[in-house]
């Protein structure tokens, strides 16, 4: 190998969607070029670094160590050169970089992660990492392009877009309503067992409501309380108690009627956002993400807003 020289972007370019793909053919393919022409570039790159970045057999591709401290690198740089050609840019580009997202625990399995595995098949260019909290994320301290969450407390040094609307209901099983009796009103909630929801911006064992547009807390308690609203939902299933959940997670079970809506007129506003930093306003891989989450939430069946972007 020769002495290490500066590697040219497009050639770490090349590299990252080989590594990505374990595959010269399908790194080609992504990137519209012949797979010679993608050999090549890699062998230059390898000539500039002086190490050995990929293992090549006939069968597939492997990283080297070398190389996957390349590539950690790689992605780094690439992704702040695009944030800098997009925030000096004047006319709208191709997207690509990594695009890093996050959201919940339940709504970010049952629909952020199979929406954006489809998005990464339509933009190969981007690499996309999910990461999944049961806690409201700083966005932009943590490093995030986006996130998808639930609940319209929204700070406002932020950009956000509505993808659907929903809301949260109060449900229980038939079993625990027979067992039981249903509330007559919100003031009953505290002598029921109520299952309280540590997530994100549930306040614990607080439930902020709306009472046909009145604003109404209640503080409840019961046996059983979670961080993840899953368990909370298998809970009330199991007749243990009264749970407050989105309706893009109860809708089947109360349509089923393995699940009842008691206090029809009481609700929680819990809409679904894209929320992302004011410093990727005009960053063309979040535009396309947040546009690509909207289509593929309708073919969820979920309601989509008609709102465009708005500072909050």
């Amino acid at each position: 190998m020769n002495a290490p020289r500066t590697p040219e972007l497009d050639d770490l370019r090349v590299f990252c969607m080989v590594a990505r793909k374990s595959s010269f053919s399908a790194a080609a393919e992504a990137l519209a070029v012949s797979p010679a022409y993608v050999s090549k570039r890699v062998g230059v790159l390898e000539a500039s670094l002086g190490t050995r970045l990929l293992h090549r057999s006939t069968r597939r591709v492997a990283i080297t160590e070398a190389g996957e401290r390349v590539y950690a690198w790689a992605e780094k740089i690439l992704d702040n050169v695009d944030q800098l050609v997009e925030d000096v840019s004047t006319t709208r580009r191709i997207p690509r970089g990594t695009l890093r997202v996050s959201s919940s625990f339940g709504f970010g399995r049952h629909f952020v992660a199979p929406a954006l595995a489809q998005f990464s098949d339509r933009y190969p260019q981007i690499s996309v990492r999910l990461d999944l909290f049961d806690r409201l994320v700083d966005v932009a301290g943590e490093g995030f392009d986006l996130d998808i969450r639930i609940g319209d407390e929204i700070a406002s040094h932020l950009i956000a877009r509505r993808l659907a609307f929903n809301h949260r209901v109060l449900c229980a099983s038939p079993e625990y309503l027979a067992r039981h009796g249903a509330p007559k009103q919100v003031t009953d909630l505290p002598s029921h067992s109520c299952l309280a929801i540590k997530e994100r911006d549930h306040p614990f064992g607080l439930w902020r409501l709306d009472v046909r547009g009145e604003p109404v807390s209640v503080k409840v308690t019961g046996p059983l309380s979670t961080n993840h609203g899953e368990v909370a939902v298998q809970w009330a299933l199991a007749g243990r108690g009264i749970v407050l959940r989105s309706m893009w997670d109860v809708r089947p079970l109360l349509e089923s009627g393995q699940l009842q809506q008691v206090l029809p007129d009481v609700t929680q506003p819990a809409n679904i956002w894209a929320v992302y930093p004011a410093r990727l306003a005009q960053s063309a891989k979040v535009r396309v993400c947040v546009d690509f989450l909207c289509e593929a939430f309708v073919q969820t069946g979920l309601a989509v807003g008609a709102e465009a972007d708005a500072s909050r």
